[in-house]
């Protein structure tokens, strides 16, 4: 009886683990990575899900420049991760665009955080010159960067051990729009968690199944 509900747990947790990682890569990615000189991340869009109290007392707009800092500290983050694996002497071939340049040939375009979503990641990666574009989504219960926790916390009791985040980022290929690669995971960090270490907790593991990366 006792390996019975062993093995009823073990596969419980093993199908619970599964469920929360979900990653696609094209076959030729490794092949077509070879080619790439120069790649950009652009903003993560980001939903913050608030309490219905929390809702009830931030307006739209705070709402908005909170999820539009999110997906920005998103972006930010992740070019700091491919930094510092350069930083390491690994990466040597591929340049990351600074998120400053990307953001200000994006403002040249009329393009931002609020219409990004308007145009195709060829077309982005056209615009930015790059041989890919890393863009996603974020979603989360909570928000990610520590000033904006304190102040709910203050502001709405919006105390917590975790908040929940589901990030979903992916590649494309400037050449011809492909789907490169698509990385969906769900991750639990305390209050007070930065973007940076969201990123860290997802590249972990995702990082060895990145052509970029994987055999760095």
């Amino acid at each position: 009886m006792k390996k019975l509900l062993f093995s009823i747990l073990f596969l419980t947790i093993t199908v619970g683990a599964n469920a929360q990682t979900n990653l696609y890569e094209n076959p030729d990615f490794d092949e077509i990575a070879k080619s790439h000189k120069k790649i950009a991340v652009v903003p993560f869009k980001t939903q913050v899900k608030l309490r219905p109290k929390q809702m009830k007392d931030m307006s739209n707009e705070q709402l908005h420049k909170l999820e539009k800092a999110e997906g920005e500290g998103i972006q930010t983050a992740m070019y700091s991760w491919f930094l510092k694996r350069k930083k390491r002497g690994k990466l040597l071939s591929l340049e990351v665009q600074d998120p400053k340049v990307t953001t200000a040939l994006l403002k040249r375009k009329e393009i931002d955080y609020d219409n990004i979503t308007d145009y195709t990641p060829k077309e982005l990666a056209d615009l930015l010159e790059v041989d890919a574009v890393i863009s996603g989504d974020f979603e989360t219960n909570k928000p990610m960067s520590e000033g904006a926790s304190v102040a709910l916390g203050v502001l709405f009791g919006a105390w917590g051990s975790t908040n929940n985040a589901v990030i979903n980022m992916t590649v494309h290929n400037a050449l011809d729009g492909v789907l490169l690669w698509n990385y969906n995971k769900k991750v639990r960090g305390s209050i007070g968690s930065s973007p940076e270490d969201l990123i860290n907790i997802l590249m972990r593991k995702a990082s060895r199944r990145l052509a970029y990366t994987k055999n760095d």
